[in-house]
């Protein structure tokens, strides 16, 4: 299974990884391309969904590999994005639990944005307690017909999409109250509300295991 590489990736990203039994690889040889999961995450406030962006350096028009793209630090993103997650999640009923394994992430500078991504990744499995077999791409790899998930898992295309084996299944959220449940938001949206249960909550979003090897 070849998956894109994201930024502390959805709900549905999540899923995909653990519905096949194949080992997962994240592409990072892709060309970079702007208005994706890639440098951004979605998170529930307040006042409602709020997308955290990574501001990159990337040369207009430059065809750029994921895994050669550069984090602009100019903007004090990493404060922002910290104290929006805190803002959003301090009254979540796990995020005490958890905070300590993310916010090293924020205090760390990366020159690179597939670094910071790699991490969260290891860093949420190990929250999840999940096992996974996960490598990088060496070179690029064009998905098979139906199998492009960077296409698919997007934040301004609709997800229901009939090749994604992928059903959002509510769950608590601190904000749910204000704004009804928003599905398929950043994975850690889902652990620092359900903590343990997260898996579980996985295990019911996967529609079916087959056509995912």
């Amino acid at each position: 299974m070849i998956l894109p590489c994201y930024y502390n990736a959805p709900v549905s990203w999540y899923a995909m990884l653990m519905a096949s039994d194949e080992p997962a690889v994240i592409e990072v040889q892709d060309h970079y391309t702007k208005q994706t999961y890639r440098n951004r995450c979605r998170i529930l406030g307040a006042n409602g969904v709020i997308d955290l962006v990574i501001p990159v350096a990337k040369a207009h028009g430059e065809k750029t590999p994921m895994e050669e793209v550069k984090i602009d630090d100019d903007p004090p993103w990493q404060k922002i994005h910290w104290r929006s997650i805190f803002s959003a999640y301090a009254s979540a009923p796990f995020f005490e639990f958890m905070a300590d394994a993310y916010q090293p992430v924020y205090e760390k500078r990366y020159r690179y944005l597939a670094d910071l991504n790699l991490d969260l990744v290891r860093i949420t499995l190990d929250q999840l307690q999940l096992k996974r077999d996960v490598s990088t791409s060496r070179e690029f790899t064009h998905p098979a017909s139906g199998r492009d998930l960077q296409e698919i898992i997007h934040p301004k295309r609709e997800f229901r999409h009939p090749d994604l084996q992928f059903k959002p299944v509510n769950y608590h959220q601190v904000f749910a109250d204000r704004h009804g449940f928003q599905e398929d938001l950043s994975l850690i949206d889902l652990l620092f509300n359900e903590g343990p249960n997260a898996v579980a909550v996985l295990q019911r979003s996967i529609r079916s295991r087959a056509n995912l090897s």
